[in-house]
C-alpha cells in the first residue's frame, strides 16, 4: 500500500481569489480529519497572489476515493470552477525520502 499524492494548482479568475481562499479555507479542517489523510495544507505564490497550490497526502487510492466523496469536497467542486482555473496531478511515489 503506497502513499499517494495530490498537488494542485488554481489560479482564481479575476476578482475572485478572497473567495477561492474562503472556499479553501473550509476544506483544511474536514479533509486533515478524514481517516487516510496525512497532509493537506494550502500554499500561495510569492510572485503571484491569485495563485494557490494544495499539498495533499494520502495513506493510499482508497482515501483519495473517500475524500472526493465527502460533503466538503463535493460542495469544494460545485464551486471551484466559477472560482479559478485548476491544475490537479495525483502521484504515486517512485523515490520519496
Amino acid at each position: 500500500m503506497a502513499h499517494h499524492k495530490i498537488m494542485a494548482i488554481l489560479t482564481a479568475r479575476d476578482g475572485k481569489s478572497e473567495e477561492l481562499m474562503a472556499l479553501l479555507a473550509t476544506m483544511v479542517a474536514p479533509s486533515r480529519a478524514e481517516p487516510g489523510n496525512l497532509r493537506w495544507d494550502i500554499w500561495r505564490d510569492v510572485g503571484d497572489a491569485n495563485r494557490f497550490v494544495l499539498d495533499e497526502l494520502y495513506a493510499d487510492a482508497a482515501a483519495i476515493d473517500h475524500h472526493r466523496a465527502t460533503p466538503h469536497f463535493q460542495h469544494y467542486l460545485s464551486r471551484v470552477n466559477d472560482l479559478a482555473t485548476r491544475i490537479a496531478v495525483v502521484a504515486e511515489p517512485v523515490q520519496v525520502g
